[in-house]
């Protein structure tokens, strides 16, 4: 269709269909799963093809045999930021005489691994006076998570792999702590943040989770992640577009359409 200039394959496993035609330049975006998980090759054997490829850290770059675009997803910073957390914990209704540990994913995805976060919130459960919880958040709206987020007192990270984790990004606008494994790009996202660590065994996620309990303040994470803005991020996947479609009309093609998935 003449209407379109340029296909956006915008998930690893969109991209076959993308390159099966001959007409138009094609950008695909993995998004961490479809390059780690199990249909990961799909989108290796694809990339050679597109004229551009979009990763969202420099390690998903890194486990593809080509050139590839570093764009990291933004935050909504008018929805996610920070507030009471007494309040909070009101609006979802959790007590205050707890602490409260997120595990912002299903607890049966396998990659997550639910059994070492319930593990390490089990054992400092043991440890510290005050009770702690390991709260499960997923299937919530995205209008509430802000509030789950500013609820509790900790968020856990015990994934396998990552590729550049929302949740992370989210966690910090809201000025939550974070433990995690180091997984995608969190160990970045996380430098120069306090009340927060990146870990390497169960034992440090034991030991850094006591002692932010312990502490009890919050992060300066908002600061981190500040320049992830949509507009950043409109901009620098607008700047993919208008290279891709420069070098297809220097070689005879035409300017954007767009595969969304």
């Amino acid at each position: 269709d003449d209407k379109y200039d340029l296909i956006h394959a915008n998930y690893g496993l969109l991209g076959p269909m993308a390159v099966t035609q001959t007409d138009l330049p094609v950008v695909m975006t993995l998004w961490g799963t479809d390059l780690f998980g199990p249909y990961g090759w799909v989108s290796k054997a694809v990339a050679p093809y597109c004229d551009a490829v979009i990763v969202m850290s420099e390690g998903m770059a890194a486990g593809i045999d080509r050139d590839c675009d570093v764009i990291p997803h933004c935050v909504n910073f008018d929805r996610f930021q920070p507030k009471s957390q007494l309040e909070a914990q009101q609006e979802v209704g959790w007590d205050d005489d707890a602490y409260h540990v997120i595990f912002p994913y299903k607890a049966d995805r396998e990659e997550k691994n639910y059994p070492l976060a319930n593990r390490v919130v089990e054992t400092v459960d043991n440890i510290l006076d005050k009770r702690v919880t390991l709260e499960v958040v997923w299937g919530v709206s995205h209008d509430t998570f802000p509030d789950y987020l500013n609820a509790a007192d900790c968020l856990i990270m015990t994934s396998e792999y990552e590729g550049s984790p929302n949740v992370i990004k989210e966690a910090l606008a809201c000025n939550l702590p974070v433990v995690s494994t180091d997984v995608g790009d969190v160990s970045e996202r996380l430098d120069g943040v306090s009340q927060s660590s990146i870990c390497t065994s169960e034992a440090e996620l034991v030991g850094e989770l006591v002692s932010i309990l312990r502490q009890g303040d919050r992060s300066n994470g908002r600061a981190a992640v500040e320049n992830l803005s949509l507009e950043w991020m409109s901009q620098e996947i607008l700047n993919v577009y208008e290279r891709v479609l420069d070098t297809s009309t220097s070689e005879g093609g035409s300017s954007v359409g767009l595969m969304q998935g």
